[in-house]
């Protein structure tokens, strides 16, 4: 079973592995650049969400080009991070949320690769878009290393790169959200269309437009997950070892 890590906003750095060599793989939709290293003998695949430096905004994002390189290097299992802004009270700058749902409220970009081009119309099932085994896993991880974790909240996926309005973070609070980002939609639904487990550590970096007391930055974000980036990441690698070879999410 190999396991890729795609590290968002904070999360560069594939030096938690060792032996690393950097590989390019080419894809219908166009080439990635991922690190390939082990942890604790077992093969990672590491890739840097917008690229390396921070230089691809997430509309920008080739999202079908790299999970079909994943699923073509033979990647199972996808474990992600994300920064998120916090619409909930209870979540607040500085916690991990374990999220179990999205709302989508992107506009251009291409989440499927089901398009008819063959002639098939396919229709998967997301009631539980997030795999309950990794995610269960990622549980047990915190719990064994003290990381206080919420376990379950609802990512609302925007457009970006623009900050939301105070309106639009009123709507999606109405409708469910918890929390908003800019990048896991449409990499959840991909990941499903090619049967690759999914899952996502969200770092809160900041509450939400009309709830912060201050204009958002993205120095605020890049701030908090530095202050947090050394926790992330032991979750992260503490995680990997008890993800089960065996899943029946999808």
């Amino acid at each position: 079973m190999k396991i890729a890590i795609i590290g968002g906003t904070g999360v560069y750095d594939p030096r938690i592995l060792t032996g690393v060599r950097e590989l390019q793989a080419t894809t219908p939709y166009g080439a990635i650049n991922v690190t390939v290293g082990t942890w604790q003998g077992q093969e990672i695949v590491f890739m840097a969400r917008h690229g390396k430096g921070h230089t691809v905004p997430p509309h920008m994002i080739n999202y079908r080009a790299n999970m079909w390189g994943l699923a073509q290097l033979g990647v199972e299992r996808v474990l992600t991070t994300t920064a998120v802004g916090s619409l909930n009270p209870d979540m607040k700058p500085g916690d991990f949320v374990l999220i179990d749902q999205f709302l989508d409220f992107t506009k251009v970009r291409q989440s499927t690769y089901f398009d008819g081009k063959d002639g098939k119309v396919v229709h998967l099932d997301y009631t539980e878009p997030y795999c309950p085994e990794v995610r269960a896993a990622i549980r047990e991880a915190a719990s064994q290393n003290g990381i206080s974790i919420n376990c379950g909240g609802c990512y609302v996926c925007t457009e970006g790169p623009r900050f939301e309005s105070k309106a639009e973070i009123l709507a999606y609070r109405r409708l469910g959200g918890d929390l908003v980002g800019m990048t896991n939609v449409p990499e959840v639904i991909l990941a499903r269309e090619l049967g690759m487990c999914y899952a996502t550590i969200s770092m809160v970096t900041n509450y939400a437009a009309g709830i912060s007391p201050t204009p958002l930055t993205h120095q605020e974000v890049l701030d908090v997950m530095a202050a947090n980036g050394d926790q992330l990441k032991s979750l992260l690698m503490s995680t990997l070892p008890l993800i089960p070879a065996q899943c029946s999410c999808h």
